[in-house]
């Protein structure tokens, strides 16, 4: 999104909320780097947050205080909003105030004191190991196809990496003989992540016998092809995730993300720590990480009442 779209959000605004809002804008994109889809969700948070304090008679961003910021998330609350979409609006409200402050658009943050509920965060659904063994070894064929086929499950799986991580990958992004692979993720942060044997060898065959098949002068450097040569795209990449997974028996219906959930879960109850996980997935916030700890202990909870004789 371009300051443009800020504009469209918020028009009719007052002057000097309409140029915060679209300043604001380009801070999210040009200065932290964010992805369009976060620009997108903090701006039309934002942008309906001028829009009702405009109607509460605000004209310019130094007026904005508390009360407005509650008043917003009330009538919010009131019309029917989740409670995950209340936490992102207060959270792109003390994102908005806190940038303000440091502008010297406002004489203080309002947005420190703005409380919201936490959103609810369901647990995600993961491979039992031997699920995870069942899906890539069940791709064991020599075409093209199921070696690049092998070598996206077995990366996804290995490394936790995301799926546009995984399409990103050129191949020298790969150094087969440290197995590690060189990643560019979320705000263009590059992080460098190991992988297994059972990858390196599947690494390998596309390399040798996959790939050449397939390459063409559009392939450039891209590391994973589709048909026709060019690199592959994500919906490509979660078509074959959902597609290799159903012929797994019992397995739940994930996709890519799963088997990044599944790679992060297995590491912490494999021994791995929290802030090592956290490096793997390329998280900002060892909160975010969390999440697989409350996973494992499920999983753990769940054995126990099936297998305990006074559970």
């Amino acid at each position: 999104m371009t300051a443009g779209g800020a504009a469209r959000e918020g028009e009719g605004l007052p002057p000097a909320l309409q140029a915060a809002a679209e300043a604001f804008e380009r801070h999210l994109a040009l200065e932290l780097s964010r992805s369009a889809h976060t620009v997108r969700a903090y701006t039309g948070d934002v942008a309906r947050l001028l829009e009702h304090a405009a109607r509460l008679g605000v004209t310019e961003p130094a007026e904005l205080d508390l009360s407005v910021l509650r008043s917003w998330l009330a009538r919010s609350r009131s019309t029917g909003a989740a409670r995950t979409t209340l936490a992102r609006r207060g959270s792109s409200a003390r994102v908005f105030t806190a940038w303000a402050c440091r502008r010297g658009l406002m004489p203080t943050d309002p947005g420190a004191l703005l409380a919201t509920p936490k959103g609810h965060r369901p647990l995600p659904d993961v491979l039992r190991a031997d699920e995870a063994a069942r899906l890539v070894d069940a791709v064991d064929g020599d075409t093209p196809e199921e070696l690049r086929d092998r070598l996206v499950l077995e990366l996804l799986y290995a490394t936790g990496i995301r799926v546009g991580e995984l399409c990103g990958l050129d191949v020298d992004d790969v150094d087969a003989e440290r197995r590690v692979v060189r990643v560019l993720g979320k705000g263009n942060r590059e992080r460098t992540v190991p992988y297994g044997q059972p990858a390196a060898t599947a690494l390998d065959a596309w390399l040798r016998r996959g790939r050449p098949a397939w390459a063409t002068a559009a392939s450039g450097p891209a590391l994973l092809l589709g048909r026709r040569g060019r690199r592959l795209d994500q919906r490509a990449a979660r078509t074959l995730v959902h597609r290799r997974l159903a012929a797994v028996p019992g397995a739940p219906d994930l996709g890519p993300h799963g088997l990044r959930h599944s790679a992060a879960t297995h590491l912490l109850e494999g021994g791995a720590d929290l802030r090592s996980v956290q490096e793997l997935l390329g998280h900002t916030s060892l909160a975010t990480t969390q999440i697989y700890t409350h996973v494992s202990v499920e999983r753990l909870r769940s054995s126990y009442a099936q297998a305990h004789p006074r559970a």
